[in-house]
């Protein structure tokens, strides 16, 4: 799809990031993935992501590679992904201000309508329902609360 939004995704599980970015590429997006926050950030002027899908636990921390984000002044949407449902995660991940944040393994239905609500926002959608989106996690229930 020419004009496609990019879609950026990071994460350092090289069998995560593939499936990911076969799946939203053959959705019609434009898709660059990343191993490394560092890759992502050298690449950031060249491929201008509409939004970034992003591993909590990336090479240490996704949620440093978000604040290192808002201190430039780089206003891209985020959906966190996690494997790890603990407290100070979930405490995190409710004040970030992300789209979505999904567990993992990802819904594939749930992660495109969370990237379709971040590249396209004035769909309609009400700004309470991209809240709600940033404050509980959809798709999967987190490990262990079965």
């Amino acid at each position: 799809m020419i004009g496609a939004p990019v879609i950026a995704i990071v994460d350092d599980d090289a069998s995560v990031r593939r499936a990911l970015h076969r799946l939203v590429q053959a959705k019609g997006y434009t898709v660059e993935s990343f191993a490394s926050a560092r890759d992502f950030l050298d690449a950031v002027p060249r491929c201008r992501p509409a939004c970034l899908v992003l591993d909590v636990h990336l090479n240490g921390s996704g949620f440093e590679l978000q604040e290192r984000l808002a201190a430039d002044g780089l206003k891209i949407p985020i959906i966190f992904i996690t494997a790890h449902d603990d407290d100070s995660t979930r405490r995190r991940l409710e004040k970030c201000g992300a789209v979505a944040y999904l567990w993992k393994p990802v819904d594939e239905q749930v992660l495109l309508q969370a990237i379709q609500r971040a590249t396209w926002p004035d769909d309609g959608s009400s700004g309470a329902t991209r809240a709600r989106a940033a404050r509980e996690p959809e798709g999967r229930e987190p490990p262990g609360t079965g």
